[in-house]
């Protein structure tokens, strides 16, 4: 894939996920009251209508001028490693651009509405997971696509050094 145009699908991947994410939380906004909840899957997926001024699980409620700084540096970080590592490695583009539209997703909410909505709700093997929403999944399957990645590069790695020495030696 030419680089310029894998940059423009990056970027479009990212915008995707924060226009689905922007568009979900606002049907839950307008259309849900607070706590309300609509059975999907009985006792495995629900659509509820829950809101977070925290992080993951809802830790670190309140703390809006950590969030605003630390997205901030996540947002520039991976701009900056899409732009400069991404080339040639379409798989760690494609994490970026997952982690990208999941991070401005959330910075969306708190800039705006000073929390996060969340309406994912699901039951696994009977745990009440907590609730989240488009952009949380974005960022999971970011992390996981670049754990991959990195999985993916260790092995490279490894393969070019058995291959310049014959046989590895520890």
């Amino acid at each position: 894939m030419r680089w310029g145009f894998s940059l423009v699908f990056y970027y479009l991947i990212a915008i995707f996920i924060i226009l689905l994410d922007q568009v979900t939380k606002w049907q839950i906004v307008t259309k849900m009251y607070l706590g309300e909840s609509i059975p999907i899957i009985e006792d495995f997926l629900y659509i509820t209508s829950h809101r977070n001024r925290g992080a993951a699980w809802g830790i670190l409620q309140g703390q809006m001028w950590f969030f605003y700084v630390i997205t901030s540096i996540v947002i520039i970080a991976i701009i900056y490693y899409i732009q400069k590592e991404a080339k040639g490695k379409w798989l760690l583009g494609v994490s970026l651009a997952f982690m990208l539209g999941g991070a401005i997703g959330n910075f969306i909410d708190r800039l705006l509405r000073k929390e996060v909505v969340d309406f994912i709700h699901t039951y696994i093997f009977n745990y009440n997971f907590p609730v989240f929403n488009i952009a949380d999944s974005a960022l999971v399957i970011g992390v996981v696509l670049l754990m991959i990645q990195m999985l993916r590069d260790e092995r490279e790695t490894k393969e070019k050094s058995y291959g310049e020495n014959g046989t590895h030696h520890s």
